[in-house]
């Protein structure tokens, strides 16, 4: 059914469930199926915000009756994140992807943390079914982020992929930065801004989602520099930030510089001439920051964990192109609306 706003009814139940989609029929119901099971009967509302798609995905939507289906022209993914909120009846709003499969229990362990009226936002994780390299790849980096965030008291990094927030406060917000036109960093630009309010926000390893990862390494890659280049905006407007976050290891920082590093010591060593290649000291001191992930990744699968350096290697390579690309365009964009604070 297709639903309007009416403020009348807000906060007026426990909790809403928002999901936007683009072209999503092939892949929406999943989610859906996933999720009817675990609000039936409950106090919490499904909404998707249909964002303009072309495909048959509203008729995919309507067959779950029980589900409000918001249209709305194409806009992003963030302005029909925050459609679905300004619509939303519940006082706790939960956010997921039309790509992923939540758990039996992901509602009950979102919930669990917002029993302490302290926290304002909450964040689950990704599993994956898929056996290709390069989705166990980007799995295992998420695992490698998880255990940075796993005994952290406060986190400031929420993914839409699982993510929960008092209603009240993502409104105090203005929700998801709409100058972000894809789905990438949008989300973590606002957990930056909640942080520096001093918000509570909470890891809850318990609320899965599985999800389809990158299944080649040419799309990991590709999903690695656009990452690095929306992650650019997202510090430019959050500072503070592109020193320390919960959720990014300090060392693929330190691996960033790999790239213009190896160029300049090529360089050197092309007009020294020692015999003591500089370019040869890089490339071991990378290795060795390699060494970490690659005996985590060993202990869990073998063939990652030897193929581990040169995967972050290229990881490296296109996460600098990224950030280059992402540092242009902030430059170019300096004075209009797209950088301007919020």
């Amino acid at each position: 059914m297709k639903s309007t706003p009416d403020s009348s009814s807000a906060n007026s139940i426990l909790a809403s469930i928002i999901i936007p989609t683009y072209n999503g029929s092939r892949r929406i119901g999943h989610c859906l199926d996933a999720l009817r099971t675990q609000v039936a009967g409950r106090d919490i509302e499904i909404i998707v915000v249909d964002d303009g798609s072309t495909d048959d995905t509203a008729v995919v939507v309507t067959a779950y009756p029980e589900i409000r289906l918001i249209t709305q022209a194409n806009a992003g993914p963030a302005a029909a994140r925050n459609r679905g909120a300004a619509v939303s009846r519940g006082k706790i709003l939960f956010f997921t992807d039309d790509d992923c499969v939540p758990m039996p229990d992901w509602i009950d362990a979102m919930l669990a943390p917002f029993q302490d009226s302290q926290v304002v936002g909450a964040k689950g994780i990704y599993r994956t079914h898929q056996r290709s390299l390069a989705a166990r790849f980007v799995q295992m980096e998420y695992e490698d982020k998880y255990r940075l965030m796993a005994n952290l008291p406060n986190i400031d990094f929420i993914d839409t992929y699982s993510a929960g927030f008092l209603r009240d406060r993502f409104l105090e917000m203005n929700g998801y930065d709409t100058s972000f036109p894809v789905a990438c960093a949008e989300d973590v630009e606002l957990s930056y801004r909640m942080s520096s309010r001093g918000w509570l926000m909470k890891f809850v390893p318990q609320a899965i989602v599985y999800h389809t990862h990158p299944a080649t390494f040419s799309s990991y890659l590709k999903k690695k520099y656009k990452f690095a280049f929306w992650r650019i905006l997202a510090v430019r407007k959050n500072p503070a930030k592109g020193v320390k976050d919960s959720h990014t290891p300090q060392i693929m920082k330190l691996q960033l510089l790999f790239v213009p590093f190896l160029i300049l010591s090529i360089f050197f060593d092309l007009l020294t001439g020692w015999r003591i290649h500089l370019s040869v000291i890089v490339v071991l001191a990378f290795l060795g920051s390699t060494l970490p992930f690659a005996l985590r990744a060993l202990k869990k699968d073998p063939l990652l964990g030897v193929l581990s350096p040169f995967l972050l290697a290229a990881r490296s390579c296109a996460q600098m192109l990224g950030v280059g690309a992402g540092m242009a365009y902030v430059a170019r964009h300096s004075r209009t609306q797209v950088v301007d604070a919020r």
